[in-house]
């Protein structure tokens, strides 16, 4: 019963129907303005072309934090390791833990890279501050092997470790320091417990790659060539939902970003519930390119929906296609558990499924030529991150109590 849950086809339809609801005028908290969809959609296409000239636009990933300032990082992972280039295991261990490092900021943190002098700050300062841990071995159990993330490397991190990877003094402070600390060795002890998927010896992140690539998964057999980017995630929301310190629990068992609303049945009913899994979803499109660069070809990208966050659900406030009922709504703080937020969150999903050909008839692209990855990268989140440094310093819509692994 709960599987339904654990699939984005069960989030596209209800969300689909908040949208319907809401459109009805429903709601209690939003009214849909239909008439900003295509001005909304004009600046996301501008946003892209504006981004990307050629519109050779890549997935929307951790990666692209990677590259930011014009530098290819991961040549610089190829320079560390003479004579082959960084292999699936070690571009996945880099990704996932480099994921998990993004939770918000905070708007007083900045780290300076030695190699560049370049000052960034947060989601690419993160990005970049944790590529440089990674390089460094922060994370490996082997001082010898600095580029791994394994079990035992992540289970003895301390918060002093972190804090000095990430420069934060009192004058520079990360927000989460502690949060962030103990999710990591969520993830070494997740690890440690399921040896068929990370390995016996030395259980890695990484390993997934085995797992999900090999015929017969434990056999060893011949290797497949192709997977489908909805069995990642399925393969991420099965070995790592244990490691999340927040989400929900229906009939005893933890189903993370899932929430109920009451529009769609009774809470005490699974029917009633809205799975997002945004930060799965996340980490899903940011393994997409280490399968694809090891010659894995990866099929189904838009079962993934649009990722439910402030930067495209602020996009659709901004834009004017959501309004607010209540304007005070937005002068206090929410929990991610609220029907407010659900609701808010569903009509993101369903409203970027609409907005999508939009941008793509404005681009002269298809669907194939710009999947929703690319759309969301071109894009949404850059529109409204844009949005929001025009009116609110980059601040969200509203304020927004989360612990990072919703936000």
């Amino acid at each position: 019963m709960l599987e339904t849950l654990f699939n984005t086809a069960t989030t596209r339809s209800r969300a689909a129907a908040l949208l319907r609801w809401a459109r009805a005028g429903q709601s209690k908290h939003f009214t849909v303005n239909d008439d900003a969809l295509p001005s909304v959609a004009t600046l996301v296409a501008q946003t892209t072309r504006s981004r990307y000239p050629n519109l050779k636009i890549p997935y929307h990933s951790r990666w692209r934090h990677f590259e930011v300032g014009g530098v290819d990082r991961r040549a610089w992972l190829n320079e560390m390791q003479p004579g082959a280039s960084a292999d699936a295991v070690t571009l996945i261990d880099l990704a996932v833990v480099s994921v998990l490092l993004d939770a918000g900021a905070g708007a007083n943190w900045q780290y300076k890279e030695a190699r560049t002098d370049q000052v960034l700050t947060r989601s690419e300062g993160l990005g970049v501050a944790s590529f440089h841990a990674f390089c460094s071995g922060l994370f490996s159990s082997d001082a010898s092997q600095p580029l791994r993330v394994d079990a035992v490397g992540l289970q003895r991190l301390s918060t002093m470790q972190i804090a000095a990877a990430f420069q934060v003094t009192d004058s520079n402070p990360l927000i989460g320091l502690d949060g962030r600390v103990n999710l990591l060795r969520r993830l070494g002890q997740a690890l440690a417990e399921q040896p068929d998927v990370f390995g016996t010896t030395l259980p890695r992140v990484g390993n997934l790659y085995a797992f999900m690539t090999l015929d017969g998964k434990k056999s060893g057999q011949s290797a497949i060539q192709s997977i489908t980017a909805h069995d990642l995630l399925a393969l991420l929301l099965k070995t790592l939902s244990r490691i999340w310190p927040s989400g929900s629990v229906f009939d005893t068992q933890a189903i993370g970003d899932c929430w109920p609303h009451e529009a769609l049945g009774k809470s005490n009913t699974e029917q009633g519930w809205i799975p997002f899994h945004k930060l799965s979803q996340w980490l899903t499109y940011s393994l997409l390119e280490p399968f694809e660069w090891c010659g894995i070809k990866v099929t189904g990208f838009d079962r993934l929906t649009g990722l439910p966050e402030y930067r495209n659900g602020g996009l659709l406030l901004d834009g004017g296609v959501l309004s607010l009922k209540n304007p005070e709504m937005e002068k206090v703080s929410h929990h991610p558990s609220e029907e407010f937020i659900v609701e808010w969150r569903a009509l993101t999903v369903a409203l970027l499924d609409e907005l999508a050909p939009l941008v793509r008839m404005q681009l002269s692209l298809s669907a194939a030529q710009m999947p929703l990855a690319c759309v969301l990268e071109g894009g949404t989140w850059a529109a409204g991150r844009e949005l929001a440094q025009r009116l609110r310093g980059g601040l969200p819509p509203f304020p927004i109590d989360s612990d990072g692994t919703i936000f």
